[in-house]
């Protein structure tokens, strides 16, 4: 086993002025010392291009030009990566200084072979970085068919993942991360890092409007994970916590 793979980051932004050079310093930070940075701007109008070029010496590869959206930047961002394990990082999150070590020591130590997909614990947060609650489980297709359980901010995902199941379907605009492991289904071998890897900021896009949990029933409707009846009992007990999360919690 390589016992010093690299890792490559993707960082896909538009218009992050306020957060990108705190993503940025959090990935250049890392106690890892194989780690590859990539990031892909969709052609930002604000501060965001002078930022990442404060920084470009140590970023790996950046570009800024137009693109159909997150998930067609994040195949840009494939394509180009060389490491043996992709993460993505949004551009308002940031790492914890050893989040890609921790990470490589669990793929060190772990008794799986052939480890497709790993995930951790993310910090949910508000803007000002103060938490709101801790997300992400270990992954588990009886429910993971059913809702997203695992946090996918700073989750590994072993390349061999794409060159087998192919790309993110741009045709999701907010859960085609949902779909692809979807796609991969119960025969995913993942594994589980109990610890906090991220501070994730909420209020991203999946976060916007209902059309995240469309999107989410539609995803599951394509791989008959569930019978249609259970499908839209699905799709209206994660409405009615969607609008009880905003009525009480605000998020």
């Amino acid at each position: 086993m390589n016992k010093n793979p690299k890792v490559s980051v993707i960082t896909v932004v538009y218009n992050g002025e306020r957060f990108i050079e705190e993503t940025i310093k959090s990935v250049l930070n890392q106690t890892y010392n194989n780690i590859e940075y990539i990031i892909i701007d969709g052609g930002s109008t604000d501060g965001t291009i002078d930022i990442i070029k404060r920084y470009e010496n140590r970023i790996d590869y950046w570009v800024s030009e137009s693109d159909n959206g997150i998930y067609d930047a994040w195949n840009k961002g494939i394509k180009i990566a060389k490491g043996e394990w992709i993460s993505f990082l949004g551009a308002d999150d940031f790492y914890l200084n050893d989040a890609i070590t921790n990470y490589i020591n669990l793929i060190i130590t772990s008794p799986k072979d052939n480890i497709m997909y790993i995930s951790s614990k993310n910090i949910l947060c508000d803007e000002n970085k103060n938490e709101i609650k801790i997300i992400g489980q270990k992954w588990n297709w009886n429910k993971f068919k059913v809702y997203m359980n695992v946090a996918h901010v700073g989750s590994l995902h072993n390349r061999k993942l794409y060159k087998t199941y192919g790309f993110y379907n741009t045709e999701f605009k907010i859960c085609a991360d949902y779909e692809f492991l979807l796609r991969v289904g119960k025969n995913l071998i993942t594994e589980f890092l109990d610890e906090k890897t991220c501070f994730m900021r909420n209020g991203g896009i999946s976060n916007i409007d209902n059309t995240v949990f469309l999107e989410t029933f539609n995803a599951k409707k394509k791989y008959h994970t569930r019978n249609i009846v259970l499908l839209y009992y699905d799709l209206i007990i994660a409405l009615m916590k969607y609008k009880l999360r905003n009525i009480f919690y605000g998020y």
